[in-house]
């Protein structure tokens, strides 16, 4: 081996090293980011149904709006008239790309208003059972 080579196997060694480091935290900033964005955004608990629709945003899916807000699936496709085949695990944004590119927000605000008027109503047993007493002026 001679002496020049063995500079340049550092230096090379040095850069590819410099460019991995750089490398891992860029994607590990964007995951970071990405993990801060879905922080707010978990299905509520069993037993518990979300009913704030302006929580719903475009990056989610049918079938995860259909388990956080308990309105079947096949409503919201039959709403937005497209088939569940090949579109379960696109999000709102990508099927409003795709079937509405000349109406943005279009599937959003469909899916909100579909999902508002197909929430199942409270269980009466789950309502506050104390009675408001009157008391004389």
């Amino acid at each position: 081996m001679s002496s020049k080579t063995r500079p340049r196997q550092h230096l090379l060694v040095i850069g590819l090293i410099t460019i991995g480091m750089i490398f891992t935290a860029f994607f590990g900033m964007r995951a970071f980011h990405a993990l801060r964005k879905f922080n707010g955004h978990r299905p509520p608990p069993p037993g518990k149904v979300e009913t704030d629709v302006e929580l719903i945003r475009d990056w989610m899916t049918i079938p995860f709006i259909s388990r956080t807000y308990q309105v079947p699936p096949d409503v919201i496709f039959e709403t937005l008239k497209i088939t569940p085949q090949k579109n379960h695990d696109k999000s709102l944004k990508v099927l409003n790309d795709e079937y509405f590119p000349d109406q943005d927000g279009y599937v959003l605000s469909l899916v909100k208003a579909t999902v508002l008027a197909h929430q199942p109503q409270p269980n009466p047993d789950s309502a506050s059972t104390e009675v408001p007493t009157l008391t004389a002026p």
